[in-house]
């Protein structure tokens, strides 16, 4: 194989992966949401373990549904600050500098920037339909989260 072929190949893929230029890709179906927590971080302290969970679980919503870069640093800002009002900022400047550099759209981590869409989305602004496959899946889950006692 032509050694300049593989490198060809090399700098697309760099290319790709630090500037975005496979761009936003439009999916049929949006997966169902789901979260695992604060994505290879603790919920919280060993007296509370689920002290800032509820903020993580926000955060991987935003994360799931994706979007544009400035939505991205939005939701992860937001995270910065719930995590400061639980009363834990020094953790909260931490997880924000850990899902800068691990949450991108980029790559095929289960906690990607879009991991509801099919991998790679990128950055990019979702279309009608796209908004809502998102609202639908979340009264979805809303549904399902309601008892038959509440009904």
């Amino acid at each position: 194989m032509n050694s300049n072929f593989g490198k060809i190949v090399l700098c697309l893929l760099m290319f790709t992966l630090l500037w975005g230029a496979a761009g936003p890709v439009s999916a049929e179906r949006i997966k169902p949401f789901v979260s695992d927590g604060c994505s290879l971080f603790p919920d919280g302290t060993p007296d509370q373990p689920e002290l800032w969970l509820k903020c993580c679980v926000e955060h991987d919503r935003a994360y799931w549904q994706g979007g544009t870069r400035r939505q991205r640093m939005a939701a992860d800002e937001e995270l910065r600050q719930c995590v400061t009002a639980v009363g834990a900022p020094k953790v909260a400047a931490l997880m924000k500098i850990g899902v800068l550099v691990g949450g991108g759209p980029y790559l095929p981590l289960p906690f990607r920037w879009g991991f509801g869409w099919p991998y790679p989305r990128g950055y990019g602004p979702l279309s009608a339909a796209e908004r809502r496959q998102v609202e639908e899946r979340i009264a979805e889950e809303m549904e399902q989260e309601t008892t038959p006692a509440d009904r």
